[in-house]
């Protein structure tokens, strides 16, 4: 892809800080240029002036991303269509009249406007916008490797690999409009009060506690002249990831109608699919915040998600995923977008090499041959003999049947149940289940005092939204003496389409020092259904007998795993860590290692966390290859490390110890289980493999990121190599 960017911009001049006597930093602008570049796919809207001006045709614009969603979908990400199709019309106005301001008083767009996303899955809609203009790079065929390992074309807008098109990184809901607050503020320090904000927020995002204090603070702090003009747009289709905002929470009608009372003018948007309508009520927006910053504009615009396809509109989610599971699909689904009109050649073209895509990989599955029997190595046999699933089905079914065991179980959600799989728990027992919205804080200190009311309160989340936005309320539920279990999924890299984001690489290191919790990593649906079964009643005849139980949080990843990874009669505990694999028996003493130079029988301790155990346990059987035998043990309870367990492996090889896990290398399980064999003066000699300092991206798989990041199976082989001939 080709970084297309304009001649870079400088902030700060001395002219533009009259209100300062002291000079902030220079800040270079990389966002590229809008000068000359007119939309491909054009429609025209016309200004309150009576000048019309070239807009992206939104109908282009959904035509692009249902395209890069479908490609994703082949490369086996998850995708999404609800989103960004209820904000074409928004964004191919808010981009049209910035550009046209920019040219007409012939400066680049981004000094008179920063434009900031905070809608979450809505940024292919934004890529697509900027490619009809070859805006930032962005071609059609740029497009096509949308959240790939490649591509800049994150999940979710990242700056740090997407510059030219990124200013502020967006994912986690309602994280990037206090953002955009301090841009505006920033601008009214340097006594810029010519610079509009504007933030796209769904109304999904303005249910986070985060947007809730911008929301307020942003008017309290414009009247008092510390804000450059600012507009906020949020998109309202009473749509989230699982249903309807108003019947599966609440309604957010009185948020809305409280913005005039905090502080906003607010402007209603009755049909947000009406392009003029757009473009004439968010000039006007525009036109009030520039003339009154002291009063900023919020722009509430009713739109549906799905816009486009009457099915993916009727859906309760509103196509939050791509609604197609075939590229066969595509040719109807952009006649319908594009219809009355036909579908122009391009978006033709680039629908039939998809297909194309798609037989060559079905013609390239039926081709091969599968193995008539079951591997003989130790590893393999363990990954292939068990049927693969979710590790969320263990938790789940551990949640049914204790709550009809009598247990009084409540799961208090947030918008996530059906990817962390405890939405079968709030089918079996609606009584049972609450969502609070999309609230990640309010979440985990609602469940607090249901644990003091004498209830067994679970939570559910993302990794990242829960070690982030609940690090604190789950301080203050021990600190109240309130302990709740969390079952928090998508770890380190398992969340790989959405991006870095999304991609918790500190998730232990944010909560396993706080008092009172225990920190654990679950690697198959069998070990999740024992230990959550454990937990549960441990809460229970804890509180019994008038103790305080601790709080238990369980991390776990979002792909298929093999459904149990130890012998049928094992039953996984609280506290201890399980020794999946004992290779050290097939490796005879006067084995030799590969290389030459180890000779005779020798073994490696391979401890990994959760997701990657499938990883270790294929290095162990690529180990034996080599004349190594390993002792493969899973770190469940991460902040509580079984010296027995570890002290017992290290002794039969030679202390030596590999640690592997997709988390930061600081603060993760390796780093807590040396401190605890250094302090247990247990003899060992290590090497762990970690996250290094860089965040993730997006990738079709968890697999392409541990082979990038040298997690994989044949870096843990490689490690163990190293360490063996020392």
């Amino acid at each position: 892809m080709s970084n297309h960017t304009s001649k870079t911009t400088t902030e700060n001049s001395p002219s533009s800080n009259k209100a300062s006597s002291v000079m902030p930093l220079s800040m270079r602008s990389r966002l590229s240029g809008s000068e000359g570049l007119l939309p491909e796919w054009s429609v025209t809207i016309q200004r309150q002036s009576g000048a019309t001006v070239p807009v992206a045709d939104p109908s282009a614009t959904r035509a692009m991303v249902a395209l890069m969603d479908m490609e994703a979908q082949l490369g086996g990400a998850a995708s999404h269509f609800g989103g960004p199709s209820a904000f074409a019309e928004i964004m191919s106005a808010i981009h049209g009249l910035m550009f046209a301001d920019a040219a007409k008083a012939k400066r680049p767009w981004n000094e008179l406007y920063h434009f900031i996303n905070d809608a979450g899955h809505c940024e292919n809609g934004i890529y697509a916008v900027r490619a009809n203009y070859k805006m930032s790079g962005l071609t059609l065929d740029s497009l096509r490797g949308f959240r790939s390992i490649q591509s800049q074309l994150t999940g979710h807008g990242e700056a740090h690999l997407f510059p030219e098109g990124v200013l502020i990184s967006n994912g986690p809901l309602g994280s990037s409009l206090p953002q955009a607050q301090g841009l505006a503020m920033g601008d009214s320090l340097k006594g810029r009060r010519d610079r509009v904000t504007v933030c796209a927020l769904s109304d999904g995002g303005a249910m986070e506690g985060e947007a809730r204090e911008a929301m307020a603070a942003i008017p309290g702090l414009a009247s008092k002249n510390r804000m450059a003009p600012f507009v906020l747009v949020i998109s309202d289709n009473r749509t989230k990831l699982s249903g309807r905002i108003d019947q599966d929470s609440y309604s957010m009608d009185p948020t809305f109608k409280s913005l005039e009372v905090l502080g906003w003018r607010v402007l209603r948007l009755d049909d947000g699919h009406s392009l003029q309508a757009c473009a004439t009520t968010l000039e006007e927006a525009f036109d009030a915040a520039r003339l009154n910053p002291t009063v900023p504009v919020a722009v509430i615009a009713k739109t549906i998600k799905g816009k486009g396809n009457k099915k993916a509109e009727a859906s309760a989610t509103g196509a939050h995923g791509f609604p197609l599971k075939s590229a066969k699909e595509l040719p109807e689904f952009l006649r319908e977008i594009f219809a009355p009109k036909s579908v122009p050649p391009a978006f033709i073209s680039w629908s039939e090499t998809v297909l194309a895509r798609e037989e060559k990989m079905a013609s390239e599955a039926a081709s091969r041959v599968s193995a008539a029997v079951l591997p003989t190595a130790p590893g393999a046999h363990l990954l292939k003999s068990s049927p693969s699933e979710k590790i969320q089905i263990g938790v789940a079914k551990a949640m049914i049947e204790a709550r009809k065991r009598g247990r009084p179980v409540v799961s208090v959600s947030a918008d996530l149940q059906g990817s962390t799989g405890v939405a079968d728990f709030h089918k079996a027992f609606p009584e049972a289940a609450l969502d609070v919205g999309i609230a990640e804080s309010n979440m985990v200190s609602t469940a607090a005092g249901l644990s003091l009311a004498g209830f067994v309160p679970f939570v559910d989340t993302f990794a990242q939204f829960g070690v982030t936005k609940g690090a604190l309320p789950l301080t203050m539920a021990n600190l109240s003496q309130a302990p709740v279990i969390a079952v928090f999924s998508h770890t380190g890299f398992q969340d790989a389409a959405d991006g870095a984001s999304h991609q918790a690489l500190s998730f232990i290191a944010q909560v396993a020092s706080i008092p009172h919790v225990e920190v654990y990593s679950l690697s198959s649906s069998s070990e999740a259904y024992d230990l959550i079964s454990e937990a549960i009643e441990s809460f229970v005849e804890t509180r019994e007998r008038g103790d305080v139980p601790p709080t238990r949080v369980f991390f776990l990843g979002r792909e298929n795993f093999p459904r149990r990874l130890t012998p049928e009669t094992f039953t996984h505990a609280l506290r201890t860590w399980p020794v999946c694999l004992d290779t050290t028996a097939s490796v005879p003493r006067s084995a030799g290692v590969a290389g030459g130079a180890v000779t005779g029988g020798v073994s490696v301790t391979i401890v990994a966390a959760g997701s990657l155990m499938p990883e270790a346990l294929k290095a162990a059987d690529l180990l034996v290859e080599k004349g190594v035998g390993a002792i493969v043990i899973h770190g469940s309870a991460v902040n509580h490390p079984d010296l027995e367990t570890l002290r017992t492996a290290l002794a039969r090889s030679s202390g030596r110890l590999i640690t592997v896990e997709d988390h930061r290398s600081i603060g993760g399980m390796g780093s807590l289980l040396v401190h605890a064999l250094a302090v247990a003066d247990v003899p060992f000699r290590v090497r762990s493999l970690g996250v290094g300092d860089s965040f993730g991206q997006s990738a079709y798989s968890a697999l392409e990121l541990y082979e990038k990041h040298k997690l994989d199976s044949v870096s843990i082989t490689s490690t163990a190599m190293s360490l063996v001939r020392l």
